[in-house]
């Protein structure tokens, strides 16, 4: 098995890149849709979220109000710790879950936004950057996302330099181009990790 750490900047095209990895026959674990799977209703994770924060947090359907929790999280380190600390172990048990049904030889993408941001490198076998330029993913997040460009920056402000992803990188894919310049690079590194997968295995 090889595990491979996936991430990139906001606006930089990881979530295509991670598409094209899964149709490729890549198991992806995706740690940002699991964080919502384990805190939707009837789960232990949204009973424990409720325990702490009270039903003020939930909507009238019963999932979990996101805006409203994170209004409260975001503005007090305190609160944020209380709710990664309910919510990061799950993560990672549901994580290790997956990963424990692949095949030997499978090639497992975990897909982490916040890889550099939390010194996560050393969990895998190696790291995948998708890389642009810092114009090219503003121009991403205003024009295709609908975000004004101050609250794009300051997104793009919250998470690791360019540099410091960059200096955690095994392959780089570079994606200031066309969508159509993307495919056959993620095609080149998908043969690379293949390879690389059967002779872990073998």
């Amino acid at each position: 098995m090889l595990k491979v750490g996936l991430t990139g900047g906001i606006g930089s095209g990881k979530s295509e890149v991670s598409r094209l990895l899964d149709s490729y026959g890549a198991v992806v674990v995706d740690a940002d849709r699991i964080a919502r799977e384990v805190v939707e209703p009837g789960t232990p994770g949204l009973a424990a979220v409720v325990e702490a924060f009270g039903e003020e947090i939930l909507a009238p359907d019963g999932t979990l109000d996101r805006p409203r929790l994170g209004s409260i999280v975001f503005a007090d380190p305190d609160r944020l710790a209380v709710l990664n600390g309910i919510v990061h172990p799950l993560v990672g048990a549901r994580s290790a879950e997956l990963e424990a049904a692949a095949g030997q030889d499978a090639v497992v993408v975990h897909d982490v936004p916040l890889l550099a941001e939390n010194s996560l490198a050393p969990l895998y076998d190696l790291v995948i950057v998708v890389d642009a330029a810092p114009a090219t993913q503003l121009d991403r997040l205003v024009r295709l996302r609908g975000m004004t460009e101050e609250d794009a920056r300051a997104r793009m402000a919250a998470q690791a330099t360019r540099e410091k992803r960059l200096e955690i990188a095994d392959i780089v894919i570079d994606n200031d181009g066309p969508l159509d310049a993307l495919a056959p690079q993620v095609r080149a590194v998908w043969e690379d990790l293949a390879q690389r997968a059967a002779a872990a295995g073998a």
